[in-house]
């Protein structure tokens, strides 16, 4: 009967095999944490905004206090519908800096479903100069302007929706890029 030597692995292979399955454990976790977080996270969302041409984007929309809307969007994209603008606010600076803010509601009909909700924005621009009135003058050179969904202000297939939207204007294409995020 012959004795073979048992070989007892060494305290560094005992800890690289610890470690070896410490992070396959960790990689696993992550994957499957990361598929969960991408199911339950933000919709990512991009399209265009437009002057709506005549016939488009009339609806008889109010804002809470009844009051109509200053001007409405045309939106192509992920939000396919309408963007009514409520003007709550505008100044201009003499160098042509002009800042607006308000609130809007969207009526929407698109690949995210039918519904609305509202937002709070603010615009800011560089135009040519500004009018007395505390308005703008001339061409605009650039804009820009943030759009926070209020909470619990959806509706339809937008019930419960939060994010923000950001357009950024294309002063050469005259129209209204947007991206943004939208979360159930």
């Amino acid at each position: 009967m012959s004795l073979q030597k048992i070989v007892r692995p060494s305290s560094v292979e005992k800890w690289l095999r610890v470690t070896l399955v410490a992070a396959i454990i960790c990689m696993m976790a992550v994957f499957s944490f990361t598929d969960h977080a991408s199911a339950a996270g933000a919709q990512q969302i991009s399209g265009i905004g437009y002057v709506p041409a005549e016939g488009e984007c009339n609806d008889n929309v109010t804002n809470e206090a009844g009051q109509p809307y200053d001007f409405s969007t045309r939106l192509d994209g992920d939000l396919v519908g309408c963007q009514y603008v409520f003007v709550t606010s505008y100044d201009c600076s003499p160098s042509g800096v002009y800042r607006e803010e308000g609130t809007e509601i969207y009526v929407i009909d698109g690949p995210y479903g039918q519904g609305t909700f509202s937002t709070t924005y603010f615009f800011r621009a560089k135009f040519e100069g500004c009018s007395p009135d505390g308005g703008f003058v001339g061409a605009e050179i650039m804009g820009f302007c943030q759009h926070p969904i209020v909470a619990g202000s959806g509706t339809g297939d937008y019930e419960g929706v939060t994010g923000r939207l950001h357009f950024k204007d294309d002063v050469v294409a005259g129209n209204f890029p947007y991206t943004g995020h939208l979360k159930w």
